[in-house]
């Protein structure tokens, strides 16, 4: 991809980005990409800073049930998200009046409930154990209650602000199923631009070129974060968790995050839930009864969305399949113990390439399986036998993430004991690591399930028409017309929705005591946060 941007027919041409940076639609485009993307940013860490402090350093009934609902949205397919807010704002939604449906103020809101889990989850877990002795030195000394937040807290809590927010970023550029399920308000992005220029005008260069300077983007995010990263890293004085009852000064930042948790998160989510319940104004499972239909009553032509949901699960479960297959070797090579720094540095130069598909667009990787076998096998490359190995590099560096603290928690003693006792090297990894990786394959495996199931980007570029995936479907239904096609892409949506929760919530069972309590977002956030690693990101 990043070639056929660079290279012509006759060596080294950059035409194609002189005609792109050259064109005032371009610079449109990539004006509203970046302030949708700021924009979300900025609503999910005004809003998350307070529920970190409330769900995190106070305690009171019903903390437990807000925190879980404050995570949902960021266990959801993206697309999802984006037929939620069709819900809440479109026709027969309850704020339809506010003309917001398919804007892109619509958008930011959605980018904003997606992200807002991810700035509370990251700069609550850093609130939670602060020593809260120096909040009262400061208080003592004179300080009000909010010069010592400013003076004090707010600067200790600078490196998890700063690397969600890089984070809350990166999702919000790159968020094209809820770009695309919102109907692309205004220009478009530079993901829908892609996607246009892909499949609407077959110009491959002027799609490379936009990838390219999607690519540059999120290099830039990335780097801008380390640099904030450095300025804002001191030394804390940390203490096992802490946490006390609300007092009156917390009602202020209680009430914004009872009011972002019902309004924004939940608020939704139960318009979605409703909405497909809904038909021509009264209670009704006929949206759910059209699901397994293909004409009459329901949309004309091609796969029901029963299934599109069964080619979602194969599909799915071969990317699954791949992922594995992939991510365990990597794994082991990533935790074994390493004497010699060029062995290091390998080992970190793979970390950071294993982990970035999770800064480049799901779009960008979609385009380039396309345009790097479209050349040699035309026909594979819209066959829809590509979407399981794109899906696959797309969930791989999460799978890994979670491989490796399991693998990483093996003493390098236990392998020289058994050594040492005569076991083979085949022995020691069966007895040795093999209980090890069990403990995490069972997570890996539903997450990676889970990914593959949601995704849309890379899969929207690959999927064939005879076999398109739900939340492909999803997509098509909405920009249909006709009161039956809206119903079942809300029914779709719901139904989507439930199966990958029932999966994520199998997964947290499966998933080893000691890192239950660490969120996704949490384990990526921490890779921000290391020079090393250099790429991020979740679900």
């Amino acid at each position: 991809m990043l070639t056929r941007g660079f290279l012509g027919e006759h060596g080294v041409d950059l035409t194609g980005f002189a005609e792109v940076l050259g064109s005032a639609r371009s610079w449109r485009i990539i004006g509203h990409t970046l302030f949708m993307a700021v924009a979300g940013t900025a609503g999910a860490v005004l809003l998350g800073i307070p529920g970190a402090y409330i769900l995190y350093r106070c305690r009171f009934p019903g903390q437990s049930v807000l925190r879980g609902i404050s995570t949902i949205p960021f266990v959801l397919p993206t697309v999802v998200v984006g037929v939620a807010f069709r819900a809440l704002f479109g026709p027969g939604g309850p704020l339809q009046f506010l003309g917001l449906d398919q804007t892109t103020a619509a958008v930011v809101l959605a980018m904003v409930f997606f992200n807002f889990s991810v700035v509370v989850r990251q700069v609550g877990a850093l609130w939670q154990v602060l020593d809260p002795r120096t909040v009262d030195a400061a208080r003592t000394l004179g300080a009000s209650p909010l010069r010592a937040f400013t003076t004090v807290t707010l600067p200790a809590l600078g490196p998890a602000i700063a690397s969600s927010a890089g984070l809350v970023f990166l999702f919000c550029s790159t968020a094209y199923g809820i770009v695309r399920s919102l109907g692309a308000p205004g220009v478009g992005t530079v993901e829908t631009e892609i996607h246009r220029q892909t499949h609407v005008f077959l110009d491959l260069r002027t799609a490379a070129v936009f990838s390219v300077l999607q690519f540059v983007f999120v290099l830039a995010s990335v780097g801008l974060t380390q640099v904030v990263l450095k300025r804002t890293t001191t030394g804390l004085r940390l203490q096992q968790s802490h946490t006390h009852r609300p007092t009156r000064a917390d009602v202020v930042p209680l009430g914004l995050t009872l009011a972002t948790v019902v309004l924004l998160v939940a608020g939704p989510l139960v318009s979605l839930v409703v909405r497909s319940f809904r038909t021509a104004g009264e209670w009704s499972v006929t949206n759910y009864l059209l699901l397994a239909t293909s004409s009459g009553t329901g949309y004309a032509g091609g796969a029901t969305v029963l299934e599109a949901l069964e080619h979602s699960v194969r599909i799915a479960v071969d990317a699954t399949l791949i992922t594995l297959v992939m991510a365990v070797p990597l794994a082991f090579l990533l935790t074994r113990p390493v004497r010699t720094v060029w062995g290091r540095r390998l080992q970190r130069g793979m970390d950071a390439l294993i982990m970035l598909p999770i800064g480049v667009s799901a779009v960008t990787i979609g385009f380039g399986f396309v345009v790097s076998v479209q050349l040699a096998a035309p026909q594979l490359a819209y066959s829809g036998a590509l979407v399981p190995l794109a899906q696959s590099v797309v969930a791989l560096p999460m799978v890994v993430r979670t491989l490796v603290p399991v693998l990483g928690a093996i003493s390098p003693r236990l392998r020289e004991a058994a050594a040492t006792l005569g076991a083979s090297p085949l022995r020691v990894l069966a007895t040795v690591d093999g209980p090890f990786l069990l403990r995490g394959l069972g997570l890996a495996t539903g997450f990676a399930f889970a990914i593959s199931l949601g995704e849309f980007g890379a899969t929207s570029f690959l999927a064939s028409p005879e076999r398109q995936t739900l939340p492909v479907l999803i997509v098509q239904l909405l920009g249909r017309p006709g009161a039956d096609n809206y119903g079942m892409a809300m029914a779709g949506s719901v139904l989507l929705a439930v199966i990958t929760a029932a999966v994520l919530l199998i997964c947290e069972r499966l998933r080893p005591r000691a890192l239950r309590d660490r969120a996704p977002e949490q384990t990526l956030g921490s890779s921000l946060a290391t020079p090393s690693t250099q790429k991020v990101g979740a679900l």
